[in-house]
């Protein structure tokens, strides 16, 4: 019986982790990356393709919403309190950690796949910080600083921009905004005709856009016939390196779930894909100095990615799934952060780009 299954839940999560890390690691998907091409090489194919996934998310997540096929009104992404303060202070550190370290977390355990073994420190410290943001010591900064500043929106009674557009309106035009929005987001990833024409960047983009859609509908199906509680959450990578650490380090570190399951695939598919084609590197740290440079990026994506809820790929594409208000925050925040940690590496100032425009 599933009921008595509880290990369907990392098998799921295993299965697309393969899917999403073999895809990323083929076609070099990385958030950073796209960034600074945008920014500095004029360049916005790795962007377009990042939106486009993140489009893709959105459709399918909501058309399984529609079929009543997935419940994530049990979501934390709408939760009605949004953390405020997290998401705009917890965004700028974990852009900052993320130019910093030169990717996300989840470009880490793509690199990790691929035989980096500086990729490897970055997991554990963004797993170990992000746990002691969350439980641990740095907890108590984080419940006496940023939680008091939190937003109640109660009288939406969710955090997705539909709910909040139609309780602060009083008129029905939630989902008509919500659409017009998403015809946006299409028109500018469509708009270049380099990108229309560049099937592996839409495939790419569209097939980790399902992905997500497809964390959604496994925890949300097991969670109706498990017996024990599970947390309805697509990919996200912040603190399941933490949990992955705890359950291998002692007996009662719970077990695993749906995250920690996604991160071991994202690893293995980055690793089978690298292997095929040949392109696995062991690499280390080439001095103290890249080493400290990494340890600090790693805390800071660790500690905010939990203040913002999520990393780049937890609000930047888990989030938008489900059209949370705090997506486009966390998302303008760690932008900006990105932007300061490039303009403090590339043009030793962390402002320069201010003075450029």
């Amino acid at each position: 019986m599933i009921a008595d299954a509880p290990w369907l839940l990392p098998l799921s999560g295993l299965f697309s982790g393969l899917v999403l890390g073999g895809v990323a690691r083929h076609f070099r998907f990385c958030t950073l990356s796209a960034l600074e091409r945008h920014w500095y090489a004029a360049d916005s194919r790795g962007l377009r393709t990042w939106v486009l996934a993140a489009a893709v998310a959105i459709v399918a997540t909501q058309a399984l919403v529609v079929a009543n096929l997935v419940d994530v009104d049990r979501s934390f992404y709408l939760l009605p309190r949004l953390g405020l303060a997290g998401a705009i202070v917890g965004g700028v550190l974990f852009g900052i950690g993320m130019a910093l370290v030169g990717t996300c977390g989840f470009g880490a355990l793509v690199r990790l796949g691929g035989g980096s073994l500086r990729s490897l420190i970055v997991v554990a410290v963004i797993g170990l910080t992000a746990v002691s943001t969350q439980l641990g010591p740095l907890g108590v900064v984080r419940e006496r600083f940023f939680e008091p500043l939190s937003v109640d929106l109660a009288p939406a009674m969710s955090q997705s921009i539909p709910s909040l557009v139609e309780a602060f309106s009083g008129l029905p035009i939630g989902w008509p905004a919500a659409f017009l929005c998403l015809t946006a987001l299409l028109y500018w990833v469509f708009r270049d005709s380099a990108f229309r024409h560049d099937r592996t960047a839409i495939a790419s983009g569209s097939v980790i856009g399902l992905c997500i859609a497809f964390g959604w509908l496994a925890t949300s199906q097991l969670g109706r016939y498990l017996f024990d509680p599970v947390q309805i959450e697509s990919a996200s990578f912040v603190l399941p390196p933490g949990q992955l650490i705890q359950q291998l380090t002692y007996v009662n570190g719970g077990s695993a779930d749906y995250g920690v399951g996604l991160l071991v695939g994202v690893v293995v598919g980055a690793a089978v894909v690298a292997r095929i084609g040949d392109d696995v590197s062991w690499e280390a740290c080439d001095d103290a100095s890249e080493l400290r440079r990494h340890l600090l990026g790693a805390v800071l994506m660790g500690m905010g990615g939990v203040l913002a809820a999520g990393c780049t790929i937890g609000q930047g594409v888990s989030a938008v799934s489900l059209l949370a208000v705090s997506a486009p925050i966390v998302l303008a925040s760690m932008a900006l952060g990105a932007r300061i940690g490039l303009s403090w590496l590339l043009e030793g100032s962390p402002v320069s780009f201010l003075r450029a425009n």
